[in-house]
């Protein structure tokens, strides 16, 4: 199945010059996203995830079914102040300001064996702050999947000592 006939391109959203790769029409059809949940299952199934952890939103989508297949928790990442319980934060700059991300003091622990979910790899840093609270925690990162991979951002290389998969890759933003 090529998971790219399931993307729609927008271009210039949000910003003039910018391509955006729409997952939802993936999501609209169960067949297309059974089967690239099938292949993350397939792909990580061998490296035993204890937890699966995600960012939000639409890493959330991706890592809620594909922990359920795998038999793994699911971790979800938030943005400061939106979980309810005491939490581990990670703060990281970007281009312009900085960010921040928190997960549950008690989601992952020492030798919990964690897989890394996202939507979209672009430059890397969503996901590299997601690495971080994974190993502050002392758990171990057995890989980062995503569905689609701006290969041309270089994403990758923000993440070079782990495993990095993708289902679809876009060399250029055409």
């Amino acid at each position: 199945m090529n998971l790219k006939d399931y993307i729609r391109s927008v271009p210039n959203f949000p910003n003039p010059g910018i391509m955006f790769r729409d997952i939802t029409p993936l999501l609209s059809a169960p067949e297309a996203f059974g089967f690239a949940i099938r292949q993350f299952a397939d792909r990580f199934r061998a490296a035993k995830p204890t937890a699966i952890l995600a960012a939000e939103s639409r890493g959330f989508i991706f890592a809620a079914p594909l922990a359920l297949e795998l038999g793994a928790a699911f971790v979800p990442v938030r943005k400061p102040g939106k979980l309810p319980f005491e939490t581990r934060k990670f703060e990281y700059d970007l281009e312009y300001g900085s960010d921040a991300l928190e997960m549950h003091v008690d989601a992952i622990h020492s030798g919990s064996r964690v897989l890394l979910v996202d939507d979209l790899l672009a430059t890397g840093g969503t996901i590299e702050a997601c690495v971080k609270l994974a190993e502050g925690s002392q758990a171990e990162v057995v890989g980062c999947a995503f569905l689609i991979e701006l290969s041309f951002l270089k994403g990758r290389d923000r993440l070079k000592n782990h495993d990095v998969f993708s289902l679809m890759q876009y060399d250029s933003e055409d």
